[in-house]
């Protein structure tokens, strides 16, 4: 079943608006802020790759060098009066709470709760997030009044199950949670999780369920996996989530998989096997998380691969050593119910924090020199996969 439409929230909306200031820091009750560096970084589990497969070193990536050329911008098609234009964004990992062992003092559970305006939180990115047509976050970890964690996980996540407003505030309309958060409180977690997000009418996926959302007649559906805790059995629940969602006659398909290797840059040999293998089963668009850092984005049989969309609103690490991270945004057209095609995609710098001190929770589009230079740092990585920006973020032709 489809969730439908721009969820009504025009008048909190109306109101959150007036409160945007792109990248200034709030005022969070004149609190002393410390830096944590390195606090709150995933356990380092390692992904299981299939037989046969090793890491990949960075001068090993050539498959498909891209030619050097000056940026020009990309050519703009004539749209037909008939069409319908959907616009996605995506962005990376959300942890709306703590890590068990953080403390209170300097944490987003305090920001929240000393906080009036809970749309604080995305409201550096509200512009972009409001005018698209669906958004979509990994949320990392669960929303639970769960006490029981688990033992064996170094940092164990979550935050109280309203926060899942957070998300209707900041006008995202679904999310992934398939990572090696999502069972950090157990079961328990999960279904408080799932109840909170239902709550909210906010589409999810996991696993074997796939995530569904529809607006202007279109239907777009999509599949979360999670390869850093189960390896390439995960294959199984791309493919058939994938061909369920074809059959269904599903106009956009996304695949979401929680891959790769902390802090690298460069995705390993089997996130380039498996983000291929998803775009040859019908993924119109394969959108990766995990790695806490910017990847490559390949461009593969005229779709692309964003192997790391980095942290985003990432409230387990009070000062990430990289704060770089973007919204990746696609439109797709239709004429007559038919699709015509989809538009390059387009690539929006933002840092995970609106402060340059720390991180106060809130991400906010990047401007002037930073985005120039998360721009270069896309390009470098993504130099061997078909792949040039200009600086506006835009595929180069």
């Amino acid at each position: 079943m489809y969730n439908t439409g721009k969820l009504g929230t025009i008048i909190i909306l109306a109101i959150i608006s007036i409160n945007l200031s792109a990248c200034s820091a709030l005022p969070l009750n004149d609190m002393m802020w410390q830096r944590h560096i390195g606090e709150g970084e995933d356990s380092g589990e390692q992904s299981k790759l299939p037989q046969g497969y090793t890491r990949l070193e960075a001068e090993k990536i050539t498959p498909t060098k891209a030619p050097v050329q000056t940026p020009e911008p990309a050519a703009v098609e004539e749209i037909a009066d008939n069409a319908v234009t959907i616009t996605i964004s995506a962005a990376g990992d959300c942890t709306l709470g703590n890590h068990r062992d953080q403390d209170y003092s300097y944490s987003f559970n305090q920001v929240y709760a000393q906080t009036e305006n809970k749309a604080y939180f995305f409201d550096g990115v509200y512009d972009i997030f409001s005018q698209d047509d669906f958004t979509i976050v990994n949320l990392e970890g669960p929303l639970t009044n769960a006490e029981e964690g688990r033992e064996e996980q170094t940092y164990c996540i979550k935050g109280l199950p309203e926060y899942a407003h957070i998300l209707t505030l900041g006008d995202i309309e679904g999310v992934t949670f398939a990572n090696n958060h999502q069972r950090d409180y157990y079961e328990a977690g999960i279904q408080d999780t799932v109840n909170a997000l239902n709550e909210e009418g906010i589409a999810y996926a996991y696993g074997s369920v796939i995530g569904r959302y529809e607006t202007k007649g279109v239907k777009i559906g999509w599949v979360s996996v999670n390869e850093v805790g189960n390896g390439a059995a995960v294959e199984k629940d791309l493919k058939n989530g994938i061909e369920t969602l074809k059959n269904e006659g599903t106009d956009i398909i996304l695949a979401c998989p929680h891959w790769g290797i902390e802090k690298e840059y460069l995705p390993e040999d089997y996130q380039i096997v498996l983000g291929r293998k998803c775009i040859d089963w019908g993924a119109d668009i394969v959108l990766g998380c995990h790695p806490h850092v910017l990847e490559s984005i390949e461009l593969y049989k005229e779709h692309y691969i964003i192997y790391s969309m980095a942290n985003f609103c990432f409230g387990a690490n009070r000062s990430p050593e990289d704060r770089d991270t973007m919204i990746v945004q696609q439109t797709y057209t239709f004429e007559d119910g038919v699709r015509t095609g989809a538009s390059d995609i387009r690539i929006i710098p933002c840092s995970v924090s609106s402060s340059s001190d720390r991180n106060d929770f809130r991400p906010c589009i990047a401007e002037g020199k930073q985005k120039t230079r998360i721009i270069d740092r896309l390009n470098e990585y993504s130099e061997g996969f078909g792949v040039r920006l200009d600086y506006e973020g835009n595929v180069v032709k």
